[in-house]
């Protein structure tokens, strides 16, 4: 292999650069492959807690205003010096100039009041009433360039005009669905980064992940198949997993009075069941969470009955996923009017996250034995979550991850809400507003044991109440050839140049 081959790396992701705006889609796709482009205040490291990223410091001059001390001596990819106008225009165009569907990173800005700067490496931040979680809110916020014309659009920022930040690396061509190209941005304040270009591979079928590893196609390749792992590891590929800080989960259509693709045995339409907490109780009674976790991941997954990994802040010790219990569940149904049971459309994506395919095949069997006709439907991920969001599905395979659990339940559980930002994911319109206090209750503490237990009270009052299903936690699974020495995992999901290291290094 020649030097120049030997610098660049080559990435096979399942993610699907859908916009080269930075603050458009909240999606893991966009975080993980803009973040080489683009840099936020704080880091979430591999242990979830908040470093120094583009911020150097920070800290709560009142009760409703932080300040942010910022790096010196950075540069944008065009030369331009870093400083506090840069923070405040792109936290103003989330706030005030956006409007993806959804929302998008508005939820993360929602307890801003105002942004200034008083020297160009000070930000003041005046919130609307106590924010304890704004550091970690803007943990998730990319910083863009000033533009002295204003704002600039979505469509500007995608018509081919190169994205300029702060990041490791310099952005060269994208090709929608099929390649990201990025070079080394050799005057990184954070030192030179380790490869001279980086080309991601958009592959979103697994199996062809899989082969291009093989066949050394690529240098890395992520969500990998659980099973093909041990095959994988004769052929010399070295694997790194680690936990995911997620859930994937079913989500019941809330809303309507006819959900989609749910009938009677004969294919006529019928009233929303979901709208009965028995069935939606019978249903989660009915899936062996066992089987997803065991057999469709492997044993690289752990069972699912709340959002994060038991053991994270938040999550609640009174929770477990149990064994299917098959013969209550049909009683339930039989409660709530369903002797024989109903049909539904099963939907989910294929090739987005490890088992989902898998999954939906394995839940059809389980609810066969309740009475439950299910006919699963998946799809690449792109037909699918466009579908989600028009509202073609009653009920859906999903998956969610964040910084913390309050950040998921809030953007999967909570009430829609513009302009609290909530319910940014809550495809299935579910509304509790008990729910919604409880949770805003222990949003209001400040980060500790007693925030944690008010989330895990929050967490075990919305579950008993089954407006999704909770499957389960799997691991992120990475795969890389010889030309990479060891791999960083990040419990959410994000597949980076920067987590590389080179072999020999």
């Amino acid at each position: 292999m020649s030097p120049a081959m030997a610098q660049e790396l080559r990435i096979a992701t399942s993610y699907k650069l859908l916009t080269l705006d930075p603050h458009y889609a909240t999606l893991n796709e966009n975080t993980s492959l803009l973040s080489q482009i683009y840099e936020r205040l704080i880091y979430q490291d591999e242990t979830l807690q908040l470093k120094p990223g583009l911020a150097t410091s920070w800290r709560r001059l009142s009760e409703t205003q932080w300040e942010f001390k910022l790096r010196a001596n950075v540069l944008f990819h065009d030369g331009t010096s870093f400083t506090s106008q840069d923070v405040a225009y792109s936290i103003e165009r989330i706030r005030t100039f956006l409007n993806p569907p959804g929302g998008g990173f508005q939820f993360y800005t929602k307890d801003i009041k105002s942004v200034s700067s008083p020297d160009p490496l000070t930000v003041l931040i005046d919130t609307n009433g106590s924010a304890p979680a704004l550091p970690l809110a803007l943990s998730s916020i990319f910083i863009m360039e000033h533009a002295p014309s204003g704002f600039r659009t979505t469509e500007e920022l995608n018509a081919g005009t190169a994205p300029v930040g702060t990041g490791p690396y310099k952005f060269a061509r994208w090709q929608s669905g099929e390649e990201l190209k990025l070079v080394r941005n050799d005057d990184y304040w954070g030192g030179r980064p380790a490869w001279a270009a980086v080309t991601f591979r958009i592959i979103e079928s697994p199996q062809a992940r899989v082969a291009a590893l093989r066949t050394g196609d690529v240098d890395l390749a992520d969500f990998l198949p659980a099973r093909d792992v041990a095959g994988l590891r004769k052929q010399g590929v070295k694997i790194a997993s680690i936990g995911a800080a997620r859930v994937n989960f079913l989500q019941f259509d809330m809303k309507s009075d006819h959900a989609p693709g749910v009938t009677d045995k004969a294919g006529q339409p019928i009233a929303n069941p979901f709208k009965d907490v028995r069935v939606r109780r019978a249903l989660s009674m009915a899936t062996d969470r066992s089987v997803l976790s065991d057999k469709v991941l492997s044993g690289f997954g752990a069972s699912a009955s709340q959002f994060f990994p038991d053991g994270l802040p938040g999550t609640s010790s009174n929770l477990s996923a149990g064994k299917p219990d098959y013969e209550a569940a049909k009683a339930l149904l039989a409660q709530a009017g369903y002797p024989d049971g109903f049909a539904i459309v099963l939907a989910g994506p294929t090739g987005r996250y490890p088992g989902d395919a898998e999954s939906l095949q394995a839940i059809t069997q389980n609810w066969a034995r309740v009475g439950v006709t299910v006919r699963p439907v998946a799809a690449p991920f792109s037909v699918f979550n466009t579908k989600r969001a028009a509202g073609e599905y009653g009920l859906w395979y999903a998956g969610a991850s964040g910084e913390t659990v309050d950040v998921v339940m809030d953007a999967v559980l909570a009430t829609e809400d513009v302009r609290r930002g909530t319910g940014i994911q809550n495809y299935g319109h579910y509304s509790n507003p008990e729910f919604d206090g409880l949770l805003a209750k222990a949003e209001a503490m400040d980060f500790g044991t007693d925030r944690d237990a008010a989330l895990a009270r929050a967490t075990e009052f919305v579950m008993a109440d089954q407006p999704i299903i909770p499957l389960y936690h799997f691991d992120h699974i990475i795969g890389y050839g010889a030309r990479v020495g060891s791999y960083l995992m990040h419990p959410r999901g994000w597949t980076t140049a920067m987590q590389a290291v080179p072999a020999g290094e």
